[in-house]
């Protein structure tokens, strides 16, 4: 039996409703109601709160528009360059009334991403730039010599209603460019069309059940990715409902104000990374968890990475006991190419947890097993799509895979975007199944580069396909390995682990069977300093040794911070196996060698 998800009902691009006009809609008919709430904690640990009605949110979003219309035309691309805030949302909706391409992005001083900043506008090439007044003077500055006209979205003087009206937007007229990544390569925007951001906002609403005015959203995402854009900006405009948020640095600093947020309101929505579900509970401590109520929490979707059962359990565990519903947990997966949103889970049940056999699952064969058993791997279901087809595709022959084979995951649906902007599109977007079953389109599908199974439906993420690590003919997914070396010993900090493959030339030696597996993992801040790196190798050597069967070419113990990852939070593997091949990493207690002079215990 093939493995394809028929999603019923999905809309024609052309069906869809713009934000524009949904955020105009309930700007006439709910015009004082609260929109939007923004928390600022830097000057008051005790936060700020500022908000925006709906009716000021559409006066303020008129108002950028008649300001970048005045300077640029439809099509053109302005850059974002505000901090976290109200001003972020109305430069965001005010450049989707004017129906010109915003570039969402951050400003010059987030640490670490200067040069990704300049590489993106030196791509995307806005003719304007919007930022806040308190900003303004930074972003000049960044800007230098580029002559590009700085507007600020909290101070533009709103026209007159009848001075200057939205125009007409097309659901294939470009909304945004979504940059990816670039950690090692030059960033590529996604283009994300009215269509595509309308169609995933219903589409997460669907999945959610979200109606109008049903839910409160929460959020401490920043704006310019994919998952809090949609999510804190999109989706409450399509369902008109009310949005808190604050600074993901606010998150950061102290976890526990995004549950307090939970705390203090009903049918809360809210959306993170993995890494936030281990950080809380790692981070909250039980004089903070005595404070929260968290009985009135729908969702919490878990996306944007791997999904581990062990921080699905750990975040139960903690926060059950302050009311959290075990099915608020909910798995989910997306990508940047389909807006952000592909599938989740239902939210009705508990998260599953699928225990398949490790063995097989090397061989890119599913065969579930008792999740006690000795070759259990534990994987998370992200439930069904919701709008869209999912397929499980043999990449080599562009043909459904049967029922109980790995493969890749193709999408295709309303949210998938036509492609990269000013960047051939390669194998990722309108490609062709060879074997098409008559419900599903033959046409038009996105090539995500994941890899997985569909197990009753329901999708099961095992692994991405370009960071396979094959050894002695076997697949191993990185993941995997480093869910294992972080549990080692207690050094190594959690989630700070990069596992890679080097070619066994590089290593100096040969396996006979393909590649040589490294591991590179942070210090945990709070372990001893003097720990004896020799002995965290070792553990982590035999962990591998025994759950994996894997011999451990080098093992790269290195100071807080330095596991190189994306803007998004996420471990970048390409850039560590860069930087490794370098010589650029430093060990705890020595000092930086090339891979070839290094001799792991």
């Amino acid at each position: 039996m093939p493995q394809a998800h028929v999603a019923p009902g999905i809309p024609a691009s052309g069906d869809v409703t713009s934000i524009a006009s949904c955020a105009a809609r309930l700007a006439s008919t709910r015009t004082d109601e609260t929109a939007y709430t923004f928390i600022d904690y830097s000057a008051d640990l005790g936060g700020t709160a500022t908000s925006l009605t709906w009716g000021e949110l559409d006066g303020r979003a008129r108002a950028v528009a008649a300001g970048l219309r005045a300077q640029m035309n439809p099509g053109e691309r302005v850059a974002i360059l505000a901090p976290q805030g109200l001003g972020y949302v109305t430069a965001m909706l005010g450049a989707l009334y004017a129906n010109v391409t915003a570039v969402p992005l951050f400003t010059p001083d987030l640490p670490g991403h200067r040069d990704r900043l300049e590489r993106i506008l030196a791509d995307a090439e806005p003719s304007c730039v919007l930022t806040t007044a308190s900003h303004q003077q930074a972003v000049e500055a960044f800007l230098d010599d580029r002559r590009l006209g700085v507007l600020c979205a909290d101070t533009i003087s709103s026209p007159p209603a009848s001075a200057w009206q939205p125009g007409p937007v097309s659901a294939s007229d470009v909304a945004y460019l979504q940059y990816t990544s670039g950690s090692t390569r030059d960033p590529v925007g996604v283009m994300i069309t009215h269509g595509c951001l309308s169609a995933n906002a219903a589409q997460i609403s669907e999945a959610l059940h979200v109606r109008p005015d049903s839910v409160t959203v929460l959020s401490w995402l920043p704006l310019f990715h994919d998952m809090g854009l949609v999510m804190t900006v999109a989706m409450p405009i399509v369902t008109g409902n009310r949005v808190f948020f604050i600074d993901p640095a606010a998150f950061l600093m102290r976890p526990v104000r995004w549950l307090r947020l939970a705390s203090a309101h009903r049918e809360v929505i809210s959306a993170a990374p993995n890494f936030a579900y281990e950080y809380c509970a790692a981070r909250i401590g039980e004089d903070d968890l005595e404070t929260l109520d968290l009985s009135g929490v729908r969702a919490l979707l878990n996306g944007a990475e791997p999904v581990r059962p062990a921080t699905l359990r750990r975040f139960t565990d903690v926060f059950s006991r302050r009311g959290l519903p075990a099915e608020a947990l909910i798995p989910a997966y997306g990508l940047a190419e389909a807006t952000v949103y592909v599938s989740s889970a239902a939210g009705r049940t508990p998260a599953r947890i699928v225990a398949l056999d490790r063995e097989e699952l090397a061989a890119g064969q599913v065969r579930q097993v008792a999740e006690d058993a000795a070759s259990a791997i534990a994987l998370v279901s992200c439930g069904v799509p919701a709008g869209q087809h999912v397929a499980i595709v043999n990449p080599q022959t562009a043909t459904v895979c049967p029922e109980g084979e790995v493969g890749e995951i193709w999408v295709n649906g309303p949210n998938v975007a036509p492609g990269y902007f000013r960047n051939p599109a390669g194998q990722v977007f309108g490609n062709t199944l060879t074997d098409a079953p008559g419900e599903l389109p033959a046409t038009g599908w996105l090539r995500t580069g994941d890899l997985g199974v569909l197990d009753g439906g329901e999708l099961v993420v095992t692994g991405r396909l370009k960071d396979l690590i094959i050894v002695d003919g076997r697949n191993h997914y990185p993941q995997d390995i480093e869910a294992t070396a972080q549990t080692a010993h207690p050094v190594i900090r959690r989630d700070r682990v990069a596992a890679f493959a080097i070619a066994a030339d590089r290593g100096g030696e040969g396996n006979g069977g393909g590649d040589l597996v490294v591991v590179v993992a942070e210090r945990d801040r709070r372990a001893p300093v003097g720990t004896d790196p020799v002995e965290v190798t070792r553990a982590v050597r035999g962990a591998l040794a025994v759950r994996h069967d894997v011999r451990l070419h080098d093992f790269v113990l290195v100071d807080p911070g330095l596991v190189p990852r994306t803007s998004s939070g996420k471990i970048s593997r390409s850039a560590s196996r860069k930087r490794y091949l370098a010589g650029d990493f430093t060990p705890v207690g020595g000092e930086s060698k090339t891979p070839a002079g290094r001799h792991a215990p």
